[in-house]
């Protein structure tokens, strides 16, 4: 018969594969991987993300992860820019190309004269003679001049889908902004060959989610990988005695990787203020593990920003935002009074992080 599993344990289970129970005393890069990668569209949110669940986690040691090239920020899941492991970009990103694709495809149709191609030639050459990244600026500006009549964010967002493109630092230094510039990862990390490729490379991809994020759905994976099409390949990987499977709470089938097992209901979970974006929270199909959908539902905002998430129990019940050089509480459910104090108390220390 297949174990079944509760909601409370399904919850603390990602819990503690993502180190949101008890912080842990180990290197960014060694979480970074865990984690499979942080959403980093805003460049801020992975240092509140490593803040999370590093014990006494320092800044710059992720600002040096970023100038020594250990580490990129570039798209890669669902076409979203994340912070990954350059060498585990290296493989991902090409596993990623039917998402890339269809961005290609879709800002093609703005085109009238120049294709895709042509406007992807024009940026390679720009990136080969220019000593360094490219400004932002810059590449819209020289596929402008070539294409006067053509909209400009159709030609920059085509190069950008077609190219693996890094975000160089400055941008997503702690504590830096700016707009962004652009450079090859070959060209920003070196030459080199993927680790793993072709359908091992989805099978490593599923591995890692499950190991950081399960036990998860197929269609857990499928919506926070961007990828379709991974019901046959998980499938077939249970049968080869490598996932196992669970009953939800919902009457979910859940896969998970062979050998580990839930976590116990019971444990005890401090509050955890979890960065934007945060993908404990932020990925969609499995969501019900840490979050109500009514209570998620006031957290969502017209241009898609996400707010920090607080997490009171394991589960979704606030949200915070940096103001004025402190962070700001806003309740989305009845906290009780302990509770009220023990997020007070979690605000004020990372406050005291984000003003380092």
């Amino acid at each position: 018969m297949t174990p079944r599993i509760s909601l409370r344990q399904w919850n603390r289970t990602l819990l503690h594969r993502q180190h949101l129970i008890e912080r842990v005393d180990d290197d960014a890069i060694e979480v970074i991987d865990r984690c499979v990668g942080l959403q980093s569209q805003d460049p801020q949110a992975a240092f509140f993300a490593l803040e999370s669940r590093i014990d006494d986690f320092d800044p710059a040691e992720l600002d040096s992860l970023l100038t020594d090239r250990d580490v990129v920020r570039m798209a890669l899941h669902r076409g979203t820019v994340f912070l990954m492991d350059a060498l585990d970009a290296r493989w991902m990103r090409p596993i990623f190309h039917p998402i890339f694709d269809a961005g290609v495809r879709l800002h093609a149709r703005g085109l009238r004269d120049a294709t895709v191609e042509q406007a992807t030639e024009v940026a390679t050459e720009l990136f080969a003679s220019t000593d360094g990244p490219v400004p932002i600026a810059d590449l819209r500006a020289s596929l402008t001049a070539r294409w006067p009549h053509e909209p400009p964010a159709d030609l920059v967002a085509a190069v950008r889908y077609a190219l693996p493109l890094v975000q160089t630092p400055p941008r997503g230094l702690w504590r830096q902004s700016g707009a962004p510039s652009y450079v090859l990862l070959d060209d920003w990390i070196g030459d080199g060959e993927p680790g793993v490729t072709g359908d091992e490379a989805v099978r490593d991809l599923i591995r890692m989610y499950l190991r950081g994020f399960g036990p998860s759905t197929i269609a857990g994976v499928q919506l926070w990988s961007g990828l379709r099409g991974l019901g046959p390949i998980m499938r077939a990987m249970e049968a080869d005695w490598e996932l196992a499977q669970f009953v939800g709470p919902h009457d979910e089938t859940l896969y998970d990787l062979e050998g580990l097992r839930p976590a116990d209901p019971d444990v005890a979970v401090p509050v955890r203020f979890v960065a934007p974006y945060d993908n404990a929270v932020f990925a969609k199909a499995d969501r019900i593990r840490v979050a109500d959908p009514d209570v998620y539902a006031q957290t969502q905002t017209r241009n898609g920003q996400s707010p920090g998430f607080v997490l009171v129990d394991g589960r979704l019940a606030a949200t915070w935002q940096v103001r004025d050089g402190a962070v700001a509480l806003t309740e989305l459910t009845d906290l009780g009074a302990a509770q009220r104090r023990e997020c007070e108390k979690e605000a004020a220390r990372l406050s005291a992080f984000a003003a380092r």
